[in-house]
Protein backbone atom coordinates (compact mmCIF):
# COMPACT_ATOMS: atom_id res chain seq x y z
CA UNK A 1 0.00 0.00 0.00
CA UNK A 2 1.32 3.04 -0.90
CA UNK A 3 -0.16 6.83 0.51
CA UNK A 4 -0.11 9.87 -1.51
CA UNK A 5 -0.97 13.48 -0.20
CA UNK A 6 -2.37 15.87 -2.66
CA UNK A 7 -2.56 19.81 -2.88
CA UNK A 8 -5.49 20.51 -4.47
CA UNK A 9 -7.02 24.28 -5.96
CA UNK A 10 -10.45 24.35 -6.65
CA UNK A 11 -13.41 26.90 -7.25
CA UNK A 12 -15.28 26.10 -4.80
CA UNK A 13 -19.19 28.20 -6.51
CA UNK A 14 -20.68 24.99 -7.88
CA UNK A 15 -20.44 22.64 -5.04
CA UNK A 16 -22.17 21.67 -1.54
CA UNK A 17 -18.82 21.79 0.45
CA UNK A 18 -15.98 19.31 0.55
CA UNK A 19 -17.34 16.60 2.61
CA UNK A 20 -19.32 13.96 0.72
CA UNK A 21 -23.01 13.39 1.48
CA UNK A 22 -25.37 10.76 0.92
CA UNK A 23 -28.14 12.87 -0.95
CA UNK A 24 -25.73 14.68 -3.19
CA UNK A 25 -22.87 13.67 -5.70
CA UNK A 26 -21.59 17.14 -6.14
CA UNK A 27 -19.14 17.38 -3.72
CA UNK A 28 -15.46 17.82 -3.97
CA UNK A 29 -14.47 14.92 -1.87
CA UNK A 30 -16.81 12.39 -4.03
CA UNK A 31 -16.24 13.88 -7.09
CA UNK A 32 -12.52 13.07 -6.38
CA UNK A 33 -13.20 10.02 -4.93
CA UNK A 34 -15.17 8.99 -8.16
CA UNK A 35 -12.61 10.50 -10.62
CA UNK A 36 -9.30 8.35 -9.19
CA UNK A 37 -11.37 5.31 -8.24
CA UNK A 38 -12.45 5.25 -11.80
CA UNK A 39 -8.74 5.60 -13.14
CA UNK A 40 -7.63 3.02 -10.72
CA UNK A 41 -10.04 0.56 -11.26
CA UNK A 42 -11.11 0.02 -7.66
CA UNK A 43 -12.70 2.25 -4.80
CA UNK A 44 -11.13 4.47 -2.89
CA UNK A 45 -11.25 7.53 -0.40
CA UNK A 46 -9.47 10.13 0.12
CA UNK A 47 -8.94 12.29 3.31
CA UNK A 48 -8.86 16.36 3.12
CA UNK A 49 -7.41 18.12 5.75
CA UNK A 50 -10.60 19.91 6.51
CA UNK A 51 -14.34 20.60 5.63
CA UNK A 52 -14.66 23.66 3.64
CA UNK A 53 -18.39 25.03 3.46
CA UNK A 54 -20.24 24.90 0.30
CA UNK A 55 -19.00 27.72 -1.60
CA UNK A 56 -15.68 28.37 -0.25
CA UNK A 57 -12.55 28.05 -2.39
CA UNK A 58 -9.07 26.82 -2.17
CA UNK A 59 -5.53 27.41 -3.67
CA UNK A 60 -3.95 25.02 -1.79
CA UNK A 61 -6.19 22.25 0.00
CA UNK A 62 -4.46 19.09 1.21
CA UNK A 63 -5.49 15.24 0.98
CA UNK A 64 -4.09 11.93 1.14
CA UNK A 65 -4.94 8.86 -0.76
CA UNK A 66 -3.89 5.42 0.03
CA UNK A 67 -3.39 3.44 -3.46
CA UNK A 68 -2.78 -0.57 -3.76
CA UNK A 69 1.26 0.12 -5.23
CA UNK A 70 3.06 2.69 -6.41
CA UNK A 71 1.92 4.75 -9.20
CA UNK A 72 3.61 6.55 -12.32
CA UNK A 73 4.90 10.24 -11.62
CA UNK A 74 1.91 11.88 -13.82
CA UNK A 75 -1.04 9.24 -12.38
CA UNK A 76 -2.43 12.62 -10.59
CA UNK A 77 -1.09 15.50 -12.67
CA UNK A 78 -2.14 13.76 -15.62
CA UNK A 79 -4.43 11.20 -15.80
CA UNK A 80 -6.61 12.09 -12.89
CA UNK A 81 -6.48 16.12 -14.12
CA UNK A 82 -7.46 15.56 -17.46
CA UNK A 83 -10.57 13.41 -16.01
CA UNK A 84 -11.69 16.08 -13.65
CA UNK A 85 -13.88 18.98 -14.18
CA UNK A 86 -12.12 22.12 -14.93
CA UNK A 87 -12.69 23.83 -11.85
CA UNK A 88 -10.73 21.07 -9.34
CA UNK A 89 -7.19 20.63 -10.26
CA UNK A 90 -4.55 19.00 -8.42
CA UNK A 91 -1.52 20.87 -8.45
CA UNK A 92 0.91 17.95 -6.94
CA UNK A 93 1.42 14.68 -5.69
CA UNK A 94 3.49 13.24 -3.41
CA UNK A 95 4.19 9.95 -2.14
CA UNK A 96 4.19 10.01 1.95
CA UNK A 97 5.12 7.47 4.77
CA UNK A 98 1.89 4.96 5.57
CA UNK A 99 0.38 6.25 8.25
CA UNK A 100 0.70 10.24 7.37
CA UNK A 101 -3.48 12.01 7.19
CA UNK A 102 -4.31 15.30 6.13
CA UNK A 103 -6.45 16.07 8.59
CA UNK A 104 -4.55 15.04 11.87
CA UNK A 105 -0.64 15.24 10.71
CA UNK A 106 -1.31 18.42 9.97
CA UNK A 107 0.09 21.33 12.73
CA UNK A 108 -1.50 24.72 10.89
CA UNK A 109 -3.41 26.18 8.13
CA UNK A 110 -4.02 29.89 6.60
CA UNK A 111 -6.90 31.27 5.24
CA UNK A 112 -7.22 33.78 2.96
CA UNK A 113 -11.02 36.23 3.08
CA UNK A 114 -11.04 38.55 -0.51
CA UNK A 115 -13.29 41.84 -0.13
CA UNK A 116 -14.09 43.89 -2.64
CA UNK A 117 -15.19 47.81 -1.42
CA UNK A 118 -15.74 49.13 -4.98
CA UNK A 119 -19.31 50.72 -5.88
CA UNK A 120 -20.30 48.08 -8.41
CA UNK A 121 -18.73 44.57 -8.01
CA UNK A 122 -15.88 43.66 -10.13
CA UNK A 123 -17.24 41.58 -12.85
CA UNK A 124 -14.11 39.89 -13.43
CA UNK A 125 -13.32 38.87 -9.68
CA UNK A 126 -16.88 38.81 -8.28
CA UNK A 127 -17.33 35.25 -7.45
CA UNK A 128 -14.25 35.25 -5.46
CA UNK A 129 -14.83 38.77 -3.26
CA UNK A 130 -17.53 39.80 -0.90
CA UNK A 131 -18.54 43.00 -2.39
CA UNK A 132 -18.98 45.10 0.62
CA UNK A 133 -19.24 48.54 -0.50
CA UNK A 134 -18.68 50.72 2.40
CA UNK A 135 -15.44 52.74 3.92
CA UNK A 136 -13.61 50.93 6.21
CA UNK A 137 -11.16 51.58 9.05
CA UNK A 138 -8.18 49.53 8.30
CA UNK A 139 -6.35 50.45 11.51
CA UNK A 140 -9.13 49.65 13.81
CA UNK A 141 -9.81 46.54 11.81
CA UNK A 142 -5.87 45.72 12.51
CA UNK A 143 -5.91 46.76 16.40
CA UNK A 144 -9.16 44.79 16.73
CA UNK A 145 -7.61 41.31 15.14
CA UNK A 146 -4.11 41.83 17.48
CA UNK A 147 -7.06 41.04 20.58
CA UNK A 148 -8.08 37.98 18.70
CA UNK A 149 -4.38 36.76 18.15
CA UNK A 150 -3.09 33.95 21.17
CA UNK A 151 -4.63 30.67 22.46
CA UNK A 152 -8.42 30.81 23.70
CA UNK A 153 -11.68 28.87 23.91
CA UNK A 154 -13.41 30.41 20.60
CA UNK A 155 -16.87 28.85 21.38
CA UNK A 156 -18.32 32.30 20.53
CA UNK A 157 -16.97 32.40 17.22
CA UNK A 158 -18.57 29.15 15.55
CA UNK A 159 -22.05 28.04 14.17
CA UNK A 160 -21.61 24.66 15.90
CA UNK A 161 -22.39 23.73 19.08
CA UNK A 162 -20.95 20.10 20.29
CA UNK A 163 -17.51 20.70 19.42
CA UNK A 164 -15.14 18.36 21.30
CA UNK A 165 -12.81 21.57 22.03
CA UNK A 166 -13.31 25.01 21.15
CA UNK A 167 -9.76 25.87 21.82
CA UNK A 168 -7.68 26.83 18.92
CA UNK A 169 -4.99 29.27 18.65
CA UNK A 170 -4.20 32.16 16.05
CA UNK A 171 -0.83 33.22 15.39
CA UNK A 172 -1.48 36.29 13.11
CA UNK A 173 -4.32 38.17 11.35
CA UNK A 174 -2.98 40.23 8.47
CA UNK A 175 -5.33 42.92 6.77
CA UNK A 176 -3.85 44.84 3.27
CA UNK A 177 -5.94 46.96 1.61
CA UNK A 178 -4.65 48.56 -2.20
CA UNK A 179 -7.34 50.56 -3.96
CA UNK A 180 -10.52 48.61 -4.01
CA UNK A 181 -9.53 45.56 -2.85
CA UNK A 182 -8.68 44.01 0.84
CA UNK A 183 -7.74 40.69 1.99
CA UNK A 184 -7.41 39.46 5.52
CA UNK A 185 -4.94 36.46 6.28
CA UNK A 186 -5.95 33.99 9.01
CA UNK A 187 -2.98 31.76 10.54
CA UNK A 188 -3.30 29.22 13.20
CA UNK A 189 -3.66 25.61 14.70
CA UNK A 190 -7.03 25.25 12.93
CA UNK A 191 -10.27 26.93 12.79
CA UNK A 192 -13.66 25.40 13.98
CA UNK A 193 -16.86 25.22 11.69
CA UNK A 194 -17.64 29.27 9.91
CA UNK A 195 -14.62 30.47 12.10
CA UNK A 196 -12.91 32.01 9.74
CA UNK A 197 -16.20 34.27 7.99
CA UNK A 198 -17.55 34.82 11.78
CA UNK A 199 -14.38 36.47 12.42
CA UNK A 200 -14.11 38.52 9.13
CA UNK A 201 -17.88 39.63 9.66
CA UNK A 202 -16.57 40.72 13.10
CA UNK A 203 -13.56 42.64 12.31
CA UNK A 204 -15.79 44.33 9.37
CA UNK A 205 -18.29 45.01 11.88
CA UNK A 206 -15.23 46.92 13.49
CA UNK A 207 -14.25 48.74 10.21
CA UNK A 208 -17.39 50.40 9.36
CA UNK A 209 -17.90 51.63 13.08
CA UNK A 210 -20.68 48.90 14.04
CA UNK A 211 -18.80 47.96 16.96
CA UNK A 212 -15.89 48.73 19.45
CA UNK A 213 -12.57 47.70 18.86
CA UNK A 214 -12.72 45.48 22.68
CA UNK A 215 -15.79 44.52 21.41
CA UNK A 216 -14.29 41.70 19.61
CA UNK A 217 -12.87 40.01 23.31
CA UNK A 218 -16.83 39.76 24.31
CA UNK A 219 -17.24 36.55 22.52
CA UNK A 220 -13.92 34.68 24.38
CA UNK A 221 -15.26 35.40 27.61
CA UNK A 222 -19.08 34.78 27.12
CA UNK A 223 -18.58 31.87 24.63
CA UNK A 224 -22.03 33.42 23.27
CA UNK A 225 -21.69 33.55 19.20
CA UNK A 226 -24.77 36.38 19.37
CA UNK A 227 -21.94 38.79 21.02
CA UNK A 228 -19.75 38.05 17.87
CA UNK A 229 -20.34 39.68 13.99
CA UNK A 230 -22.08 38.51 10.91
CA UNK A 231 -21.21 35.55 8.96
CA UNK A 232 -19.29 36.85 5.62
CA UNK A 233 -20.33 34.89 2.84
CA UNK A 234 -18.20 31.48 1.47
CA UNK A 235 -17.38 33.13 -1.85
CA UNK A 236 -15.15 35.30 -0.28
CA UNK A 237 -12.96 32.72 1.60
CA UNK A 238 -9.90 30.29 0.39
CA UNK A 239 -8.14 27.83 2.27
CA UNK A 240 -4.35 28.79 1.27
CA UNK A 241 -1.81 26.48 2.61
CA UNK A 242 -2.08 23.64 5.06
CA UNK A 243 1.30 22.87 7.27
CA UNK A 244 2.66 19.93 8.50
Amino acid sequence: MRTYKLTIAYDGTAYQGWQRQANTENTLQGTLERTISSVAGYPVEIDGSGRTDAGVHANGQTATVVLSGRVEDEFFTEKINSRLPEDIRILDAELVRNGFHARKSAVGKKYIYQLDLAEKPDVFTRRYTYHFPQRLDLDAMRKAAQLLIGTYEFAGYTDKKDEKSTKRTIYAIMICGQGSKVSIQYEGTGFLYHMVRILTGTLLEVGTGARSIESVKEPLKSKDRSQAGFLAPARGLFLDEVYY
